[in-house]
């Protein structure tokens, strides 16, 4: 399942093979900053994973079409000085006849957690292991 996939590739943090998933000329939207090409894509990548430290996230399937999927995730993340953030959002994601994403417009809110109020557990850099819980099964 591209959902699935796609959160791995993410927890795998390598932004050139992320950026690989993505059209030559794709469109994103993250936040307030906008990015064209997968060269932007991996270089705001690579800046997201210096700064967003232990990144962890979940991804899951809200809804789909033939070439379009709305995604819901939360990650977990600590910043520099050891604060710990859960940031909650949206993706929608529209693909080529090829099968890549030429389009990703993603919509974020941070929410300043305590470290023992995390969720994510599991070694990062990597995947999700199978048995651990998705955003449903946390409530979230």
């Amino acid at each position: 399942m591209k959902v699935r996939a796609a959160e791995d590739a993410w927890n795998r943090r390598d932004p050139d093979k992320v950026a690989l998933a993505y059209s030559e000329d794709s469109q994103w939207r993250n936040r307030a900053e906008f990015l064209q090409g997968r060269a932007a894509i991996a270089a705001f990548l690579k800046r997201k994973w210096d700064k967003e430290q232990d990144y962890r996230l979940i991804k899951e399937l809200w809804a789909f079409t033939d070439h379009r999927i709305a995604v819901r995730f939360a990650y977990e993340w600590h910043d520099d000085k050891g604060q710990w953030f859960r940031s909650y959002g949206n993706e929608n994601w529209e693909f080529n006849a090829h099968g890549y994403m030429q389009r990703r417009i993603a919509s974020i809110n941070d929410l300043a957690i305590a470290a023992t109020d995390r969720k994510f557990y599991w070694d990062a850099p990597g995947v999700r292991p199978a048995e651990h819980p998705g955003l449903s099964d946390l409530g979230l």
